[in-house]
């Protein structure tokens, strides 16, 4: 059984930055492809950002481009999400997901798609 651990959240100024911790149980066929989701008060949870683990490419939102990163450190068992530039409407939780790698090659962004998720952590930014 997978289980995903995020950290990392918190609070910040419009303009700060933040670098959300997704921990890995174990690696398996089943974590090849790792996202990160969030979910605003009132609206659907949506993609953020994806990375295939087995080479570290990274897939995006086009509105997370540029602002956000994402990336791996399979050694550590761990992804990150480092977000800048950050905007109060960044305000939300942040799920960690993970699924296999075929995923991330075909609408990653597809909540559906993940057979594992974490509890998530809670992202605050204020103007």
């Amino acid at each position: 059984q997978v289980q995903l651990v995020e950290s990392g959240g918190g609070s910040a100024q419009a303009g700060g930055s933040l670098r959300l911790s997704c921990k890995v149980s174990t690696w398996t066929s089943e974590t090849r492809c790792m996202a990160w989701f969030r979910q605003a008060p009132g609206k659907e949870r949506e993609g953020v950002a994806a990375i295939w683990t087995i080479t570290g490419s990274p897939f995006y939102v086009d509105s997370m481009k540029g602002r956000f990163a994402i990336a791996g450190d399979n050694a550590k068992n761990t992804v990150y999400l480092q977000m800048n530039s950050l905007k109060p409407e960044d305000t939300a939780v942040y799920y960690c997901a993970a699924a296999a790698g075929g995923v991330c090659h075909e609408m990653w962004y597809t909540s559906a798609k993940y057979k594992y998720w974490g509890r998530g952590t809670q992202v605050t930014v204020s103007s």
